[in-house]
């Protein structure tokens, strides 16, 4: 590639001969583990002390790269942004956004993930308090959308990429297994903090299909065009309840069959 420069360390920093050499003499410590290097009269850096500044480097760089990239997303479209645009506008070589990031696929896995994690701090306060399934349900969904927001310029553009049935960005793909999982994880928070009795059939799929809805209400707020994305709101308030009523009535002896039968069917299709 022809922007690429000398091999580099994770930080950026250059290696093999540029980044000069040292005998074995220089390297050696003396037994007695004074620390300073045999024949070569200098205090040697410890293995923790000289690789602390250099993660931090790497992990800033690595940081840099990430938030010029969904920049560039929001300001030009998922699309229309190449990793050797990312790399000229953070002020890297094209070789180390490659090193950090192997494709703009794995920019945006790197998305999903922080998105998750700032998912998980705004729900936080509403789970620790709340033990309505209702009322933590419709916490987690305004989080989401919460978090989401600042990304909604971009996210139309991105939505016809993560919806190909083979794209890695789709959220079903085995690439998105982790993030996946992940949110599944949260929704089974939700349940299992709550007071909801629910179906013993239905109990251990319920996470999932939580998380089924939630990404119908993303697909909803990335077309959704009212101001703010109020419709958004509008649906999940007006949603959480069915759902609340959904989960009670599973547990009704006349609707036990419709439950069993329903939950073979997602487990079939799901395999």
């Amino acid at each position: 590639m022809s922007d690429q420069t000398a091999p580099t360390t994770a930080a950026g920093e250059p290696t093999g001969a540029a980044a000069g050499s040292t005998t074995g003499a220089s390297r050696a410590v003396d037994r007695a583990g004074t620390g300073r290097a045999v024949g070569g009269g200098r205090e040697s850096e410890s293995a923790t002390g000289g690789a602390e500044p250099t993660r931090a480097r790497g992990e800033q760089t690595r940081q840099l790269i990430l938030e010029t990239a969904l920049r560039l997303f929001r300001e030009r479209g998922y699309a229309q942004t190449t990793m050797r645009a990312i790399a000229k506008e953070a002020g890297v070589a094209v070789g180390n956004a490659y090193y950090y990031f192997e494709s703009k696929e794995h920019l945006i896995q790197e998305f999903y993930r922080r998105t998750h994690a700032e998912h998980l701090a705004a729900a936080a306060t509403p789970l620790a308090m709340e033990t309505d399934f209702a009322a933590r349900l419709r916490a987690v969904l305004h989080a989401g959308i919460d978090v989401l927001t600042p990304s909604h310029a971009f996210a139309a553009t991105f939505f016809k990429t993560a919806a190909e049935p083979t794209s890695p960005l789709s959220p079903f793909s085995a690439q998105s297994s982790q993030a996946r999982s992940d949110a599944i994880a949260l929704f089974r928070e939700v349940l299992d903090g709550s007071r909801a009795k629910v179906d013993p059939e239905l109990r251990p799929d319920l996470p999932e299909l939580l998380w089924l809805a939630y990404l119908g209400v993303i697909l909803y707020w990335v077309h959704d065009r009212s101001p703010e994305q109020a419709k958004t709101r509008l649906l999940i308030n007006g949603a959480v309840p069915l759902i609340d009523r959904l989960v009670a009535l599973s547990r009704l002896r006349v609707l036990r069959p419709i439950t069993t039968q329903a939950m073979q069917l997602i487990r079939t299709l799901r395999h």
